[in-house]
């Protein structure tokens, strides 16, 4: 409540201030019009006024000051083999799903070192909810004590959390299951998403930014992205159900975003400059290309239909047409307005507005066909691959494990800018655009590619 009347009194200040510079500055015009000066001289107001809102009210820069993402225990990895021959001796899928979803893992682009959590190990394999609530200590905790320990800042000092999962929601939250292990404030202000799939990533950058772009002291935001896998396994025949026991693995990732320029004496490392969300829930076939249902027999699971590939291009086509005026360079724009103009198809070179992209690493397929769809190098989604062979379909946290590949690779330079494009049930996609600041020299004891970077992207192939 304290927050609250605090954001309120500043959101009139700010009010009257404007209207008070506004009335100021009518008088000057007048003034100087009536005095018969030299019409220069109408630019002194008009310089002052803007000097005041530049410095007075100018409007915070959002800034990432760094991300951590699991890297889960080894005893929890799961090779192909060893995960096609669980599929037969939990002896609860007939032979084709079982060759269904090995087909699908053979193609999927998935490598041998991927995770799952201890629950989908069992035989049989029934995930009970204390084992979900183990799940999420061993994904939240050691991945927020690694971004405490490398920000140095204090889990005390936090003002906003926000925890996404899309397909578990329980009772306390896991955002209170975060506040409650790490003893934060009771005036921090927490929010948990679910249901929100791979874009739910960008959405909690949203919050935390506008959150942060109200605050005038310093404040800092925490974003906690992850999937609880175990509430996604299914155990029936539908093959629109069986895509997640293929591809989903454990994943984790933070970021700790901030309004200031520099905490203490670390500089943030990447500042964010645009930010968009769309979604065609409206439309009955985007809405209905992916959702949690039971099958016939009652046994839920998360279906994927087979036509949401045009949904998605619809989506991202028509969310990247409201993106390109935003981040194009001039002469993109020009181009496509040419290209319009005389009735042709244009696509224009995203690669020229940024120089790097991060999507969901959903799958193979996926992932080549919006590089060709966005005009892309063939070396462009190298991480989103990487990623998808090494950890597997993470949802939204898959984005900061790109990311993440990208600084171990040294590959992101000052000034760099990269694009995360997130695509999520509903359909929605949400899309965040990053500059980095600084140059930095990697950690990789602290990256989760450190152990096995020289092996890619070799091994991919």
């Amino acid at each position: 409540m304290e927050t609250s009347h605090q954001d309120h009194l500043f959101s009139m200040l700010h009010h009257y201030c404007s209207l008070l510079s506004l009335i100021l500055s009518t008088a000057m015009h007048i003034l100087i019009f009536f005095s018969n000066y030299h019409p220069v001289y109408h630019l002194i107001p008009t310089f002052i006024t803007l000097l005041f809102h530049r410095f007075i009210f100018s409007t915070p820069q959002i800034r990432i000051i760094d991300f951590s993402c699991l890297k889960p225990d080894k005893h929890l990895r799961v090779p192909i083999a060893s995960l096609l021959e669980h599929f037969n001796l939990v002896k609860r899928f007939d032979k084709e799903s079982i060759a269904f979803m090995t087909k699908v893992i053979t193609s999927s682009g998935i490598g041998e070192e991927t995770y799952l959590p201890p629950a989908l190990r069992l035989i049989p394999v029934s995930p009970t909810h204390e084992d979900t609530i183990q799940e999420s200590h061993m994904l939240f905790f050691p991945t927020l004590d690694e971004l405490f320990a490398k920000t140095k800042v204090l889990p005390h000092e936090i003002d906003l959390l926000v925890v996404n999962c899309s397909g578990f929601c329980p009772s306390p939250s896991l955002s209170s299951i975060v506040v409650n292990r790490y003893n934060m404030r009771s005036d921090v202000k927490s929010y948990n998403i679910s249901g929100m799939g791979c874009s739910a990533g960008v959405l909690g950058i949203d919050i935390a930014n506008r959150f942060l772009m109200r605050r005038r002291e310093r404040a800092y935001a925490l974003v906690v992205s992850t999937e609880i896998v175990s509430v996604g396994w299914y155990n029936g025949k539908d093959q629109r159900k069986l895509l997640l026991n293929c591809l989903f693995r454990m994943g984790c990732a933070a970021v700790l975003l901030t309004n200031q320029r520099q905490t203490g004496i670390l500089q943030p490392k990447y500042r964010l400059t645009h930010l968009l969300r769309t979604q065609n829930a409206y439309d009955d076939s985007a809405y209905n290309s992916a959702s949690r249902e039971e099958d016939d027999e009652g046994i839920t699971g998360f279906s994927i239909q087979r036509h949401i590939g045009k949904a998605v291009a619809d989506l991202v086509t028509s969310h990247l047409r409201l993106l390109g005026p935003m981040i194009l360079p001039w002469e993109e724009k020009f181009k496509y307005v040419m290209y319009r103009l005389l009735h042709k198809k244009y696509v224009p070179h995203f690669a020229k507005a940024m120089k790097h992209l991060c999507i969901p690493s959903s799958s193979q397929t996926l992932i080549k066909t919006a590089r060709k769809g966005l005009g892309l190098h063939e070396n462009a989604l190298e991480a989103a691959l990487a990623t998808l062979h090494r950890y597997g379909n993470q949802s939204s946290s898959s984005m900061l494990y790109q990311m993440a590949y990208l600084e171990a690779k040294e590959k992101i330079k000052k000034g760099d800018r990269v694009l995360q494009l997130g695509i999520g049930s509903g359909l929605k996609c949400n899309s965040l655009v990053l500059e980095c600041v600084r140059d930095f020299e990697n950690d990789l004891k602290a990256n989760p590619w450190g152990d096995c970077l020289h092996q890619y992207p070799a091994c991919m192939h």
